[in-house]
């Protein structure tokens, strides 16, 4: 049974791949291409100037010592690029370089400077992390980005450059596409633009045209990148910035639909912050890892788009992406009413649907519980489980089917949305249990008044329903208190404001749980948990 059971999450996980990624990655494993160092093209006139673009969090604390993820590491030996004792992706952050463009960076040249000296001499062409795709993508862009930032880098930096590019032009992403495939892209371009001549002008060409294919795929109609992570969503409209920025930096005019694009990813981000100005935590997202949503509006600003407007309305809908905001008098609501991701690349998905997050007062109340890693371990996989959610678990099961670190098998698919502006309602429904006894069905509602926040869930099943639970992830700075009477309470904030809850159709009870705003953290929090005793439980929310 249990080799049965394998088969078939295999089965469901790897037919939804598309022939080009299958074929692409049994490519990837048997071409290794034997790099190139010949003399790499001259570099091209500059006609415009470079403007400073979304700076992150410097990540160089000394001058061989970094910290990503929250964990601090300094690079003693050349073995220590590709230390197996590390995370590899704490080791892919290293190798992007991030911080040639982060706050004050100016101040750390000379430090950056000797630490690109001993990239190029440390890590030799096609040896190691730092010469994968994604890791040489982010890496050349970070490169020319620090050049045209006024650095004058030496002539075995721009040689490093074209030898880069030169392996990455012969490994492109085609078996993983989305967000790592449009990276690859971008790199390319800026490759394209930095250097001049016939090869130069291929690399572009080549990037150019891998973007006018994947543009229209991965930004959807509303704004919304494909993988339905607000993280993500940052890291490409970050991107197609940059790419904007170049293009005019040697003074020629991009394509019309990026910054048709750039508006329309602008628009999204904006319904899917919070009112502390960060964005929801909904499939894998978390703090630290983009640009946060203010600075990718300030550098939108001086490439001289119009500054952005504010959402407007009881309710936005994000309708191809799936998601949907809420917001009456003090409190906001994001509601994830989305598809777990493409069908062919949930890499990012977590079994989240019909989840949703609440702020209140300005402070998030009702979380998800965000990501910390990228690890394949059991706490990765609780993590993206549906507990792990505000909404409900049915028979102990996830939602949809995650397994491993990146891999989902059988998905959620959201339907019958109804959306009531005038009453501040929204309904829906999926199907992610239907593959148990009983067939059930979670449909869930969310109800907005002023000082009000109604949740009603319904399992709509066959009689077989052995258990729902629906959670209700609090955030760590909340106190939880339960009331006199067991199925109430009140949820504290630290300036005196609060809130009461209240439940009808369950049995509640105040768990510990954990939660991860950013990758290698965790903060202890509570959870509201209700075991249902029927088909229906209402749990409600009431301020002042």
């Amino acid at each position: 049974m249990i080799a049965v059971r394998k088969v078939l999450l295999y089965y469901h996980t790897l037919r939804y791949l598309r022939f080009t990624q299958v074929a692409a990655r049994v490519w990837s494993r048997i071409y290794r291409p034997k790099p190139s160092l010949d003399a790499v093209p001259r570099l091209r006139t500059i006609q415009g100037n470079w403007q400073s673009g979304a700076n992150r969090n410097r990540s160089l604390h000394g001058p061989d010592t970094f910290c990503f993820l929250n964990e601090l590491h300094t690079i003693d030996s050349a073995g220590d690029w590709n230390n197996p004792g590390w995370q590899k992706l704490w080791l892919y952050h290293l190798h992007y370089f991030d911080d040639l463009n982060a706050e004050s960076f100016e101040k750390r040249s000379e430090w950056n400077g000797r630490l690109i000296a001993r990239w190029i001499r440390e890590n030799p062409p096609t040896v190691g992390i730092g010469w994968e795709p994604y890791p040489l993508s982010r890496r050349i862009v970070n490169w020319i980005k620090w050049a045209l930032a006024d650095q004058d880098l030496p002539r075995d930096f721009v040689h490093s450059i074209g030898v880069q590019t030169r392996a990455l032009v012969r490994r492109l992403e085609f078996h993983l596409l989305g967000n790592h495939l449009f990276s690859n892209a971008k790199a390319l371009v800026f490759a394209g633009l930095f250097f001049d001549g016939q090869e130069a002008d291929r690399w572009m060409n080549t990037g150019i045209s891998i973007l006018e294919h994947e543009l229209p795929v991965q930004i959807l109609a509303d704004g919304g990148h494909f993988e339905r992570s607000p993280m993500y969503h940052s890291i490409v409209l970050e991107d197609l910035l940059d790419l904007v920025n170049v293009f005019s930096t040697y003074d020629r005019t991009c394509p019309p639909d990026w910054p048709d694009a750039v508006q329309r990813m602008r628009h999204w981000l904006s319904v899917m912050v919070h009112t502390d100005g960060e964005i929801g935590f909904f499939n894998d997202a978390a703090l630290g890892i983009a640009p946060s949503p203010a600075a990718l509006e300030e550098y939108a600003v001086r490439l001289g788009f119009t500054p952005g407007a504010a959402v407007e309305g009881n309710i936005a809908q994000l309708r191809e992406s799936g998601y949907v905001r809420m917001q009456r008098g003090l409190g906001l609501v994001l509601l994830d009413a989305a598809p777990v991701g493409p069908d062919h690349l949930p890499g990012h998905a977590h079994a989240d649907t019909l989840s949703f997050e609440m702020s209140l007062y300005g402070h998030r109340i009702v979380v998800n519980s965000g990501t910390s890693m990228y690890t394949d371990s059991a706490e990765r996989r609780r993590q993206r489980g549906t507990p792990a959610h505000s909404t409900v678990t049915v028979n102990g099961k996830d939602s949809s089917e995650v397994w491993g670190v990146f891999r989902v098998a059988r998905r959620a698919k959201p339907f019958d949305l109804r959306i009531d502006n005038a009453a501040a309602r929204v309904e829906c429904a999926h199907d992610g249990y239907r593959r148990l006894a009983g067939h059930p069905i979670h449909r869930r509602a969310w109800e907005m008044g002023d000082t009000t926040l109604r949740i009603v869930d319904v399992i709509e099943d066959k009689g077989r329903i052995n258990g729902a639970v629906a959670r209700f992830h609090i955030h760590p700075a909340v106190g939880v208190v339960q009331g006199p009477a067991a199925n109430e309470g009140k949820l504290q904030l630290a300036e005196g404001k609060s809130l009461k809850w209240r439940i009808e159709g369950g049995t509640s009870r105040i768990a510990n749980g954990t939660y991860h705003p950013e990758f290698g953290t965790s903060i202890p929090n509570q959870c509201i948990e209700i075991q249902f005793d029927s088909s229906l439980c209402t749990m409600d929310f009431i301020w002042t």
